[in-house]
């Protein structure tokens, strides 16, 4: 190999000039000797050839080959014959500081809610549609796209998500997102200064997206039939728009009753007001087919808001809206003020996957595994207080008045090397809340998931 031509880019700073007579060589070892502690170049990196860097560098070879040598004898770098110069495995006393930022040993056993398992991802039907929708991919795919997404992924996610959901959606309703946050935070930067009201409890960093966008945030209670959407027409009567989850309330984890399913339709009709249904993981239900989506019953007061981070994957970033016509522009502006568009190739890989039912299929495999985890933990629970059991990737386990605390939970179970999700966090403010357990059965890899069951049983029971 020609190592003349062989190297990687580096980013250097050789402003530090210590000596005048020895400056640029002591400068050129100091940089390389700062990148290699503070871990911007890793062990086995190689470096480029001499020559190659005293070009780049404006020095002299000379110069050059004698920093690669002084760092040598230090131990910093590797010269192999035939292999060029390498960075060093350096010894614990010079560690690299991605080692000190990543944190404590992660869990022997994670059933913290909020992520489904990953490892079901239809690698080589991904593949199959990203290469399909390549081959047929126009060269304007690759430039600057559409800020509502592209249209194949717009025509095929209307077609499904009315067969699938219920919705009522034409192309033209539908914008794509880079992931649910981004969807929800648009939806409140058009609604900015006014009031939105969010269940609780809810996840606090949604709460947290709201307000970074401009919206002001009050507490939409839920009880044993869901958020308590009459109240919207009562004691919440500033409220301009309300986010619910009518599938599975998140965390609680039940079915929004026909009732409120109805009141809370009825309040946006009579008021002119916006319900924004966040369908995080509508499609897996246990009990009966999936509850049909709020939005069909009144598409003009409804933003629907889906997303493949529980079918496929969160590293996707994709999520979609379906929104009234009166909407369609403002959003519009909104996302193409925040990131002009979303990435197009894995649009069109998604736009494949739909159209070709592979998708279909995927999701009906894995809510037969999901079923499969969830009837698991209800056998191996038999005496726990659950909820939320009916549909979802995750239950909530009940905490008797009396004690353990959440804390108490989380303190044992951390002992025993076991990752759980609480309840308290979700809550609007501090008070007299009741105490529980999020449980997710989506992330532990199949093997690991009865042991980490046996794990939560034996922690519950220790109390």
């Amino acid at each position: 190999m020609d190592w003349a031509n062989f190297g990687v880019d580096l980013h250097l700073d050789l402003s530090s000039v210590p000596d005048p007579g020895t400056g640029r060589r002591v400068a050129l070892e100091r940089a390389l000797r700062d990148s290699i502690r503070a871990g911007r170049l890793a062990p086995r990196t190689r470096l480029p050839a001499t020559r190659t860097l005293a070009a780049e560098l404006n020095l002299s070879r000379g110069t050059v080959s004698a920093a690669y040598d002084q760092l040598i004898a230090e131990g910093y770098l590797n010269a192999r014959q035939g292999s060029g110069t390498e960075v060093a495995q350096m010894p614990p006393a010079v560690t690299s500081l991605r080692a000190n930022v990543e944190g404590s040993r992660p869990p022997r056993y994670d059933l913290r809610p909020g992520s489904p398992d990953v490892a079901t991802f239809p690698v080589a039907a991904w593949l199959r549609a990203t290469r399909r929708a390549l081959s047929r991919a126009p060269v304007a795919a690759y430039d600057y796209g559409d800020p509502r997404g592209s249209l194949e992924l717009r025509t095929v996610l209307a077609e499904y998500l009315g067969r699938a959901r219920g919705v009522l959606a034409t192309a033209d309703r539908i914008i794509v997102t880079s992931g649910y946050v981004q969807a929800l935070a648009l939806l409140a930067t058009v609604h900015r200064g006014r009031v939105i009201a969010m269940e609780d409890p809810g996840l606090a960093f949604h709460r947290d997206v709201v307000r970074q966008a401009g919206a002001t945030v009050t507490a939409l209670p839920t009880d044993a039939l869901g958020a308590r959407t009459e109240l919207l027409s009562t004691v919440l009567s500033s409220v301009d728009a309300a986010v619910v989850t009518p599938a599975h309330q998140y965390p609680t984890g039940v079915t929004l009753h026909p009732d409120r399913r109805h009141a809370a339709v009825d309040w946006a009709r009579d008021r002119d007001r916006l319900l924004i249904e966040d369908d995080y993981d509508g499609e897996f239900r246990y009990d009966r087919q999936p509850v049909g989506a709020l939005q069909g019953m009144a598409p003009e007061h409804v933003v629907y808001i889906g997303t493949a981070a529980k079918t496929l994957g969160p590293a996707l970033r994709l999520a979609w809206m379906v929104l009234p016509g009166r909407l369609v522009d403002p959003v519009v502006r909104a996302k193409r003020l925040a990131d002009l568009h979303t990435e197009t190739i894995g649009q069109l890989a998604l736009a494949d996957l739909i159209g070709e039912h592979a998708y279909d299929r995927h999701v009906r495999a894995c809510r037969l595994r999901y079923r499969r985890r969830r009837d698991l933990l209800v056998q191996r629970l038999p005496w726990a207080d659950l909820g939320g059991i009916a549909a979802g990737l995750h239950v909530m386990i009940g905490l008797p008045a009396g004690g353990p605390s959440e804390e108490d939970v989380l303190r044992r179970a951390a002992a025993h090397g076991l990752a759980l999700g609480e309840l308290g966090s979700h809550w609007h403010s501090p008070g007299d809340h009741p105490q529980g357990l999020v449980v997710g059965y989506g992330t532990p890899r199949e093997g690991a998931y009865p042991a980490a069951l046996d794990t939560l049983a034996r922690v519950l029971r220790a109390f």
